[in-house]
């Protein structure tokens, strides 16, 4: 092909969708990928559960900061007492007693190394909850893609399938005319209207896909959008940087989501350990405390009296573990366990995390090149239809060389629509693959999307 059939493919690709694009409904307000990806965040049930659980996570940090720092406690508490009392065989008198006290006391553990393991444990428990909403991010992205893209491929195809049957309909019609002049034989009408039949049923199929792709959208984001904004006909994906596997592997390893999620799971696990060891070591705590004591009244005596006291006590309170029936040996055995565990699920996830990199790169790669074929079987099917129409017309063209190149075309145009939008979602698991997946990378992709 020459330099100007390459510089012109794009555009002759979009004209044999031309027709049908101008009978879709227009809008001011077509919702566009970004809209959708905002309302599904506002709107996702699974996407506000993992918004939620980072939020509960979270507080684990402030509960484990607590064992490090003091605790104050205060405590009142009054006490009254009536009783019949008789002192030296004297007649028994009714005796009231009445007593008041409050104290506040205030610990501060001075050594106590498994909280600060424990703390340490919180911290990775945490950044573990940080990955796994980061994760959550991601995979909301990449449904509001998918269910986006879905949309509006099932609507391009019923565009397509209206084409081709008001295509077929006029070949059929021009059939019908050749028979009753008597240069076309009547098998060449029931050709046409065979193909015609396979067309609108085909037709009818679209429409239940758009159906369906239209529920799982409203699922997502809890409405439904008047229309969606479509890839333009010249609109080209983004380039492939970097443009090697290897670089994107090396990515994954250190930034998947996944990955990131087990590594803080392998760093919890590891201070879990050193937590559980800390409890065979000796724990010291500050005390001082401050209370007061009154009492009035008298069963023990024949006089009433009124007692008051004040006391202020400070001290160390030393507490050496000796023997716990050996649960601390287990819990310190589990851990170490649980470790070797965390580590495997690591490699693991790495392991995962290099083979999406590979499977999304490759992905896009066959998509790029599948694109720029079809593109072709459009142009080429657009001048072949063309010129079997016009070969017919002079009779050197039979009615199914006709019908089969106009359903070469139809098909060539529903694969290079939904070859389009394939390869921009592959391209987002890629970067969702690497770790890097964000909201810019939909800004990206919204540029190349036209209201229709």
């Amino acid at each position: 092909m020459n330099m100007r059939a390459e510089k012109y493919r794009p555009w002759l690709a979009g004209m044999a969708l031309s027709l049908y694009l101008c009978s879709l409904p227009t809008t001011a307000e077509a919702a566009d990928l970004l809209d959708i990806y905002h309302q599904a965040q506002a709107s996702d049930p699974t996407f506000a559960a993992a918004r939620h659980a980072l939020e509960a996570t979270q507080q684990r940090l402030p509960q484990a900061r607590a064992g490090l720092l003091p605790v104050i406690s205060a405590s009142s508490g009054e006490t009254r007492t009536q009783a019949d009392v008789g002192f030296n065989n004297a007649p028994t008198e009714q005796r009231n007693t009445r007593n008041r006290n409050w104290a506040v006391q205030l610990t501060q553990p001075l050594f106590r190394i498994q909280n600060i393991h424990a703390y340490a444990e919180a911290q990775a428990t945490v950044e573990q909850a940080v990955a796994q909403f980061g994760q959550a991010q991601q995979d909301l992205i990449l449904r509001a893609a998918q269910a986006y893209f879905d949309v509006a491929v099932a609507e391009e195809t019923i565009g397509v399938a209206d084409a081709q049957v008001n295509a077929l309909s006029e070949q059929w019609t021009l059939t019908k005319r050749s028979f009753k002049a008597g240069t076309r034989a009547q098998t060449d009408v029931h050709e046409a209207l065979s193909r015609l039949g396979v067309a609108k049923a085909q037709r009818v199929a679209a429409q239940n896909d758009l159906e369906v792709r239209q529920a799982e959208l409203e699922k997502l984001i809890g409405s439904w959008p008047d229309a969606l904004a479509k890839l333009g006909a010249t609109a080209e994906a983004p380039h492939l940087e970097p443009a090697t596997p290897r670089e994107w592997i090396a990515q994954a390893w250190e930034h998947h989501p996944v990955v990131l999620t087990r590594q803080a799971a392998l760093t919890a696990a590891e201070a879990t350990i050193r937590k559980n060891r800390a409890e065979h070591l000796p724990t010291l705590d500050f005390t001082v405390s401050y209370g007061s004591n009154s009492a009035s009244g008298s069963l023990t005596t024949p006089a009433d009296y009124t007692q008051k006291s004040a006391a202020q006590t400070a001290g160390l309170q030393l507490t050496v573990p000796l023997f716990a029936g050996g649960a601390t040996h287990a819990r310190v055995t589990e851990a170490i366990a649980r470790r070797y565990q965390a580590a495997a699920d690591l490699e693991a996830a790495r392991r995962q995390a290099a083979t999406e990199a590979r499977q999304a790169f490759a992905g896009v790669v066959n998509g790029l090149a599948q694109t720029e074929a079809l593109a072709s079987a459009v142009e080429s099917g657009q001048i072949a239809v063309e010129g079997n129409r016009r070969g017919y017309r002079v009779g050197i063209r039979i009615n199914a060389d006709v019908l089969n190149a106009e359903q070469q075309l139809y098909a060539a145009q529903r694969d290079w629509t939904k070859a389009r939008y394939d390869t921009l979602l592959q391209g987002l698991k890629l970067k969702a693959a690497a770790g890097v997946l964000d909201e810019a990378d939909l800004v990206a992709i919204n540029r190349l999307l036209q209201a229709r």
